[in-house]
């Protein structure tokens, strides 16, 4: 009687277990239940996970959340394998249509009136029996759909048809997987054009072997290394193509995420699409231009020098430094954000989840597109370098692309300069904002030192350490190193004030301060300010190396504080107007020389192409040119000789206005 009864619930049993055995499955991951310490974190999400929601893969070793299971990437190392099984399914499957078409009599609905074709059916069996394999087969294009029907709504009405040999999951995941490829296809096709010239994997083995044998060893391996800079241009444009055509556009259009939220995370991304873009389309020309005639696959490409140093030179270098200098800043901002909207926002997760199925975004997710980015202009110097090293026999071509090589260096340096000043900046920022905006505090000499002083100046060091306040007693406060004072505060209830429990000020002048360390202690320094009477301050640090950094930076800061006739070190509402006159009338200044720049230059184009008319009705050019530009600044109308007292009385104006502006200061 009791084997009866382990019989009889044996297969409610076994129905159980094939229930969690598909929970468990997911995106070709066999997740199993694991007990993890509490500092493991989800491989998906990267938070902490408790001992009840892990999850782990044994195929490929990664532990998630329970609830993270479904947006983790397919499972690299089941991948081959299920590929395997759907293409024997799918093989199987075929017969099976095949031998039922045969069959006069057939209950069932004919293959025609579900499916247009074998292989559209073919394609929509194996998405059924395989869930990794959801992209389009390649007899499956929307060109080859669109020729099946010929009305617009056949499609639609194809796959609306219901039939008994799939169920609805299966259905919806083919049909999902239709409209994602036949959604990216333009922009997946154009990819696959534009990089037609350049998806071999070397310059050796896209040239033909008769040609390659001609050539001597060293240009050969140049040859290589220039390839794989056009090659590696190609695949960062498609990066960036993926980041605007796909992700941003995506985010702004079908989640409906607010455009500022986008913005911060692809910052840029328009001004770097063109940069590189141009810089590809450069790089593509001289390949086009190295062509051996008759061919379309042999080239060579002898001189790259002159376009590296117009790229990484004058106004594009500038554009470069700009653009970089901005993404790479922001880069740890964007990647932060975005992971905060992908955990709270539904409609982003399920976009995300669908397009990284297709073949277009597999290896590229957002977080991974922003690294490239923040990545690819280190990638030069390494390539130009092996360039110029497998350039011999050209002393000129050697020379111009050692100076680009030099540019570039120089270019990165600047790059990397511009995104500390602006981390600074931002830090600064961010401090000022959690100042307690009653916070103040009494300056030796009189006057009083409030929040708003601190955006006047530039941040070059931040810290904490330990400060010796009344008696004996050590306190810790964080330190801002300006670019003329010091500044002691402490945090309280996520706020900062100046530190009161001094009985000094909290804002130290650089002006001739001393900067001494404090003997038999390897962490202690002491600051001795230039004051009547002198005042002293002893300060640790939390190793000897950090000490050491504290004092160097202090010491350099102090050789170059500005003179506080310059640099007051608080500024009255008088004078803060003063300066923002000053600021506005510099500012204006530049505005009016580059307008004046852009007027001559447009009056030089007009007066040449003038003159060139001229000179070709009287047949003399030359002549004609050369006098029209030493004429350029003459004027022939009635209103010149107004042009000197109006120029003298101007100039006597903005002196006067200048001394009006010194005597208001000195006051």
């Amino acid at each position: 009687g009791a084997r009866d009864e382990a019989a009889a619930k044996h297969p409610a049993a076994r129905e159980k277990e094939a229930r969690e055995r598909e929970v468990r499955s997911s995106n070709g991951h066999l997740f199993t239940s694991l007990t993890v310490s509490s500092t493991t974190l989800c491989s998906s999400c990267n938070r902490s996970i408790t001992a009840k929601e892990a999850l782990s893969c044994p195929a490929c070793n990664v532990t998630i959340h329970n609830r993270c299971r479904d947006s983790l990437a397919s499972c690299a190392k089941m991948k081959q394998k299920q590929q395997k099984l759907a293409l024997a399914r799918n093989s199987s499957a075929l017969q099976n249509v095949a031998m039922r078409s045969k069959t006069p009599m057939m209950k069932e609905r004919p293959s025609s009136a579900i499916y247009p074709s074998d292989s559209l059916r073919q394609s929509l069996l194996g998405s059924r029996r395989v869930r990794s394999g959801l992209s389009l087969a390649k007899s499956v294009s929307t060109n080859n759909i669109a020729g099946v029907t010929e009305d617009s709504a056949g499609l639609k009405r194809i796959l609306s048809q219901s039939t008994e040999s799939l169920n609805f999951r299966s259905r919806t995941l083919s049909m999902e997987s239709l409209t994602d490829d036949a959604e990216w296809s333009p922009l997946l096709d154009e990819l696959q054009k534009e990089g037609s010239c350049v998806q071999v994997d070397s310059w050796s083995l896209a040239v033909e072997p008769n040609f390659l044998q001609t050539l001597h060893k060293d240009l050969i391996k140049q040859q290589d290394v220039i390839y794989e800079l056009i090659q590696t241009e190609f695949h960062h444009v498609r990066t960036l193509r993926i980041m605007e055509g796909v992700y941003r556009r995506g985010m702004l259009e079908e989640v409906m995420l607010e455009a500022g939220v986008v913005h911060t995370i692809f910052p840029c991304l328009d001004q770097l699409l063109e940069l590189h873009s141009h810089f590809l389309s450069e790089l593509l020309n001289r390949r086009k231009a190295g062509l051996v005639e008759g061919s379309s696959t042999n080239f060579t490409v002898r001189k790259l020098g002159d376009l590296l140093v117009r790229q990484f030179s004058g106004q594009t270098a500038d554009d470069w430094k700009k653009v970089y200098s901005e993404f790479c800043s922001r880069h740890p901002k964007a990647v932060k954000l975005y992971k905060e909207v992908l955990a709270r926002d539904r409609r982003l997760q399920q976009f995300i989840r669908r397009v990284t199925r297709g073949p277009l975004l597999r290896r590229h997710g957002v977080q991974e597109c922003i690294l490239l980015v923040t990545q690819r202009i280190t990638k030069y110097p390494v390539l130009i370098q092996r360039i110029l090293d497998n350039t011999k026999g050209c002393e000129e071509e050697a020379q111009a692309l050692s100076r680009a090589l030099g540019l570039l260096k120089e270019l990165i340096s600047s790059v990397d300069k511009e995104v500390l000043e602006l981390d600074r900046s931002r830090r600064l920022q961010e401090i000022h904002a959690r100042l307690d905006p009653r916070a103040q505090a009494e300056v030796r000499g009189g006057g009083v030192f409030r929040g708003g002083e601190l955006l006047r100046r530039r941040l070059l060091h931040e810290g904490t350490l330990l400060c010796k306040v009344q008696g004996t007693r050590m306190k810790d406060v964080q330190v801002l190193l300006m670019s003329d004072i010091l500044v002691f505060l402490q945090e309280k209830d996520q706020k900062f004030t100046f530190v009161v429990s001094l009985d000094k000020s909290p804002v130290v002048s650089l002006t001739n301060l001393i900067v001494r360390d404090i003997a038999n202690q390897e962490r202690g320094m002491y600051l001795i300010s230039d004051s009547t009477p002198p005042e002293m301050y002893e300060l640790h640090a939390s190793s000897k190396e950090d000490r050491k950094t504290w004092m160097s930076r202090i010491q350099q800061a102090a050789t170059s504080c500005p003179c506080r006739d310059d640099f007051p070190l608080i500024e009255t509402e008088d004078k803060a107007l003063l300066r923002r006159l000053r600021a506005d009338i510099q500012q204006k200044d530049r505005e009016v020389l580059e307008l004046l720049q852009e007027r001559v230059t447009l009056f030089s184009d007009l007066v040449e192409a003038s003159g060139r008319g001229k000179a070709e009705e009287e047949g003399d050019m030359e002549v004609r040119i050369s006098s029209s530009c030493r004429n350029l600044f003459r004027a022939d109308t009635p209103q010149a000789p107004q042009a000197e007292p109006l120029l003298l009385a101007a100039i006597g104006e903005g002196e006067e206005v200048l001394m009006l502006l010194r005597r208001w200061d000195e006051v």
